[in-house]
């Protein structure tokens, strides 16, 4: 017999939060144990606990509401993928700089579960694609200011280096996962020789440049509208390495794209703001914008090789098909800079086999 349809809430009621999903019934368990006493030590509602976001890791984050009518954010990164450890220890870089990253409540490391404010929720994506350009000028400048503060205060010892061995790991998922498992090309004996000069290439200027703290997604998404602005997420992967690695994340980004007028009037704006905090030291980037410009792109080529195969990679081996969508944007990027310098042009040959005619095309913000 059928079960009678329960009655409608009243229209005053309070709505249900979504419900959040456990593939591990022993991890909710686990969550359950964490949760609810920290719930009423911390005056949360447990019934407000909702999905807020998801991102390409193992990562989720949950939203829940206080008893002070403010919200809260819970992480859980599950062991063994993730290691919540170096997250906390960033956090805590960022704030004693003075920068807006969120406080660390209470947190179950060996778990994996965090207790964090909240920022907020309108990410600087949402901002920069609805907002008229002046405010996406206001936006990016600050931006632009916070990085610089960043590079210059964020405390870098200790931090994993960015270094030869790691430069060229992130390279090698380009031809992995993009070259062979996306587009099921084989290179020849000479095609590897290419890539690797190529690789030389790339890594020697990287590793030539001032070295900072580096967030190592300092990308719209990644960066909150808040007060102070920005707010900065996803930090735990934070090195200490090449001081344009951060700057070319947020000019030439996964998900919007700019007119390099605009681009060269941002990088312009870090430059200066750079040379005069003294970020940039006595190194040839700080007397000559051109020079920084170029190292630059090479820095930020190597970013956009390394994404085409971690996009690439997160569709075959971890079911995350959407990023792919934005494989063209990154040949794109990567076809723009090969074009420019004689040193890169042989990655043209490499990667039209990939690319046909989107070689040329073209993307912006609006």
């Amino acid at each position: 017999m059928n079960a009678p349809l329960p009655a409608d809430p009243p229209a005053d009621a309070p709505a249900r939060a979504p419900a959040i999903a456990w593939a591990d019934p022993a991890r909710e368990a686990a969550f359950r144990q964490w949760f609810e006493p920290l719930a009423r030590s911390q005056g949360l509602r447990p019934e407000t606990l909702a999905p807020a976001s998801a991102d390409a890791s193992f990562r989720r984050y949950f939203r829940v509401q206080g008893d002070d009518g403010l919200g809260r954010i819970v992480m859980d990164a599950p062991p063994p993928q993730e290691d919540v450890r170096p997250f906390i220890d960033v956090a805590r870089r960022i704030r004693a700089a003075g920068l807006n990253a969120p406080a660390v409540l209470a947190a179950d490391e060996r778990q994996g579960f965090v207790l964090l404010a909240d920022l907020g929720r309108r990410l600087y994506l949402q901002a920069l694609q609805d907002g008229p350009p002046a405010e996406a000028d206001r936006l990016m400048r600050e931006a632009v200011a916070a990085l610089v503060h960043w590079q210059k205060q964020v405390d870098a010892a200790g931090l994993p280096p960015y270094d030869d061995a790691l430069l060229r790991r992130e390279l090698a998922l380009f031809p992995d996962w993009c070259v062979a498992r996306e587009h099921g090309i084989g290179w020849t004996a000479a095609q590897r020789s290419t890539w690797d000069r190529l690789c030389d290439t790339l890594v020697a200027s990287a590793l030539a440049q001032p070295r900072v703290a580096v967030h190592r997604d300092w990308m719209p998404r990644n960066l909150m509208v808040a007060t102070p602005n920005p707010g900065i997420l996803d930090f735990q992967d934070a090195v200490h390495g090449p001081v344009t690695y951060d700057i070319a994340s947020l000019l030439r980004d996964a998900f919007l794209s700019w007119d390099e007028a605009q681009e060269i009037d941002w990088a312009a704006r870090w430059w200066q703001r750079s040379r005069d905090a003294g970020v940039l030291g006595d190194h040839a980037i700080a007397h000559d914008f051109g020079e920084c410009w170029r190292a630059l792109e090479w820095m930020g080529l190597q970013r956009h090789l390394k994404v085409l195969g971690i996009f690439c990679r997160l569709k075959h081996r971890d079911g995350k098909p959407a990023y792919a969508a934005d494989l063209p944007r990154f040949f794109a990027y990567a076809t723009r800079v090969a074009l420019r310098y004689r040193e890169l042009k042989p990655l043209i040959g490499l990667i039209e086999p990939m690319t046909g005619a989107l070689t040329t095309t073209a993307y912006s913000l609006r």
